[in-house]
């Protein structure tokens, strides 16, 4: 490719395909190069390196595909080419097919999430499956679908079911690599501190309590136990932080400080 474009304007990622066997992407008659540039940039935030064409309309290689490809210029350079679906899948053991549309046949379907389930124990038992998509404007034809074994269907917006090549690329994609990621779903980021026990926050309040009965705050004394519990309930709903407490004990203490300067009387 040109020097210019050869890492589309930004530094090349360090893509080289994973160990063992990952899924095969293939672009089933794509007509924009690109489109084929942005599909190699969801495959790469994947962890996706394979990449076939079949019967590119443009030909290939396409310089354009290079430059929106943001620096996965290793998925293009080793993207294959082939004349027809049948050819590209030969080496496959599974062959799964993208089709937003209903088709009059009996087949697996799955949706993004279950097809990334599948894919990872198939190539888990070293099989090699590909996913075909099909040309940005049409889909897959019938004659297509029919080297598929498995179908593939996006649970989107019924009344606007619409994706652009690379978008539906990069949902396989994301449900590929969640599917093995080790992330939790939900955390608190702490940073350098760490939550509080709940010793530590009991005795945060109790010296809380014990400046707002000094303060005269949780007066009258029936309404005291509630103002108590609700004052509890509030720190105890979240995970307070070591620091949050000490800044809080800060805040305390200088409430603290500034009572007892307002309750002493003015020097002479």
């Amino acid at each position: 490719m040109p020097e210019a474009w050869t890492r589309g304007g930004k530094p090349a990622a360090d893509l080289a395909p994973p160990p063992g066997e990952s899924p095969i992407i293939v672009l089933v008659r794509p007509q924009l190069a690109e489109n084929i540039g942005t599909v190699a940039r969801a495959m790469a935030n994947g962890g996706l390196f394979h990449l076939r064409l079949v019967a590119p309309r443009d030909g290939w290689p396409q310089d354009r595909a290079w430059r929106t490809a943001s620096g996965a210029d290793a998925i293009l350079e080793a993207a294959q080419v082939f004349p027809d679906v049948p050819s590209a899948v030969a080496d496959c053991h599974r062959v799964f097919a993208t089709c937003p549309r209903p088709r009059h046949i009996v087949v697996p379907l799955r949706t993004a999430r279950a097809a990334a389930e599948d894919l990872r124990e198939i190539n888990g038992r070293a099989l090699r499956a590909a996913v075909l998509f099909g040309p940005e404007r049409a889909g897959l034809e019938n004659d297509d679908v029919a080297c598929a074994d498995t179908l593939v269907r996006y649970p989107l917006n019924p009344a606007h079911m619409s994706l652009n090549l690379a978008q539906a690329v990069m949902i396989l994609a994301y449900e590929w690599w969640t599917a093995a990621e080790p992330t939790p779903p939900r955390q608190l980021q702490t940073h350098a501190t760490k939550v509080a026990t709940k010793g530590q926050l009991e005795g945060f309040l109790e010296r809380l309590m014990s400046e707002l009965d000094a303060s005269g705050f949780l007066e009258p004394e029936h309404k005291r136990p509630g103002m108590v519990r609700n004052l509890r309930h509030w720190f105890e709903r979240g995970e307070v932080t070591e620091q949050e407490l000490r800044t809080l004990h800060g805040v305390v203490t200088e409430l603290s400080r500034g009572r007892m300067r307002r309750g002493r009387p003015d020097p002479e």
